[in-house]
């Protein structure tokens, strides 16, 4: 049985920069997936990325949602990976954030 995974990361970027970061980071996302050989394809649709994670043998798919304020992100693990969804869910949360932490110097 398949898990679902849905997490939301606030933000105060704005949609346009929020979309650039993830954009950017997705690259990196096989440098955290043990066994070096994932293949991650993403495509856009407005301001949600469609996301195919295929490694060990096994397939994550989902997309991210950017707003104004916050990144959704849902996907769906196979049933062999349901058993580490609270690891993934705290590896994606703990990355998202800092992908999308506003390091900008404070007015003031």
């Amino acid at each position: 049985m398949s898990q679902p995974i849905v997490i939301n990361l606030p933000h105060n970027l704005g949609a346009e920069e929020a979309k650039r970061r993830m954009q950017g980071g997705i690259g990196r996302l096989k440098d955290h997936i043990p066994g070096g050989a994932a293949d991650v394809r993403s495509s856009w649709e407005g301001d949600r990325m469609h996301l195919d994670v295929r490694a060990l043998g096994q397939e994550v798919t989902g997309h991210i949602d950017v707003m104004d304020t916050k990144v959704r992100l849902e996907f769906t693990l196979p049933a062999v990976l349901a058993l580490f969804a609270g690891t993934i869910e705290g590896l994606l949360t703990d990355k998202g954030t800092e992908l999308l932490e506003d390091k900008r110097p404070k007015k003031g």
